[in-house]
């Protein structure tokens, strides 16, 4: 007995116990059992992350662009057509209520036939433009003390509020009184109904800013005006843009209101007198074509304009993956 017990013990390899085991072996093990050892967790926990921030950068091909941006709202288009020429087939109206979209067309070809389609489009878009680059020059300043004086915004914060939620169409009659049937009373307007909302928004987007960026910044010695410029604008640049777009709305529609109610010979005809004009002499198709070309405008400036600055604010910021 004694014998077999030496015999077992000498089988083991020296300077180990039987119970002990090499890392190979422990591996060995671990792998046949289905064990994963906590350095296999972190591996895999980091190609994962790794393949979340990974980013594509090939052009997408042309054949899922078409599908995925241009089908949809051509598709909508052709939907929304159909279905109003139905409604004049169905003659549930009188046609001098709803007329054929043939009949705006033909209008479109009218005024494009004498040369004054583009007219009607630069004559607003103009004063549109114009009028919200003022009001962003002056909005602009003005959301920063509103938002970082705290005696500026309990005075006229609940003031700036409250122009907001005034419908632009409102302050056409004052101002043209005060300023007269001119392009000045037009911008009035302008800067009434938008100033409000571009303040607002850099407002709301410097409220949002994290306590900490503000620390971190004076703590590298960006104060005052340094401190506004390098790290609040920055970090409220998502809010701020979603007042800038905001204020463009209420440009544009300040604008229409504007241009219905005010008429004169001088102020030219825009998209807004247009409209009035078709009522006036009692043309449907002149109505729907000037409610179709300041749809289109506003469509157009959202997409062009304002679309491609958030889309890189956001990607900017990890929030949006280009695909």
């Amino acid at each position: 007995m004694a014998s077999t017990e030496t015999t077992r013990k000498d089988t083991s390899p020296k300077g180990t116990s039987p119970g002990d085991a090499s890392p190979e072996d422990t591996s060995r093990t671990d792998a046949s059992r289905g064990d994963v050892s906590p350095h296999g967790d972190m591996a895999g926990l980091e190609a994962g992350l790794d393949a979340l921030d990974t980013v594509q950068t090939g052009r997408t091909p042309l054949r899922q662009t078409l599908v995925r941006k241009v089908l949809p709202p051509v598709v909508a288009v052709t939907l929304v057509l159909v279905v109003w020429q139905l409604l004049v087939w169905a003659k549930v109206t009188d046609d001098y209520k709803l007329p054929s979209p043939g009949a705006v067309w033909a209008e479109v070809s009218d005024a494009w036939a004498q040369g004054t389609l583009l007219g009607y489009i630069w004559t607003s878009v103009s004063r549109g433009l114009l009028g919200f680059l003022l009001a962003l020059v002056i909005g602009t300043p003005l959301g920063l003390l509103v938002a970082r004086v705290k005696f500026i915004r309990a005075a006229i914060g609940p003031i700036l509020s409250g122009l907001q939620s005034l419908p632009s169409v409102a302050w056409v009659p004052p101002a043209v009184i005060w300023l007269g049937l001119n392009d000045s009373m037009m911008y009035a307007v302008i800067l009434l109904g938008a100033v409000p909302s571009i303040a607002n928004g850099l407002v709301s987007g410097v409220d949002q800013v994290p306590p900490l960026f503000l620390r971190a910044g004076r703590t590298l010695g960006a104060t005052g005006l340094r401190g506004t410029w390098h790290i609040v604008m920055p970090a409220a640049l998502p809010g701020y843009l979603a007042g800038l777009k905001q204020g463009w709305a209420f440009s544009w529609r300040s604008l229409m209101a504007a241009e219905i109610i005010a008429s004169s010979p001088d102020l030219g005809v825009g998209l807004g007198q247009l409209l009035e004009n078709g009522r006036t002499v009692g043309s449907m198709p002149m109505v729907f074509l000037a409610i179709f070309l300041i749809l289109i405008v506003g469509i157009a400036i959202d997409l062009l304009i304002f679309s491609p600055l958030e889309r890189r604010v956001l990607r900017g910021r990890g929030l949006l993956v280009k695909s």
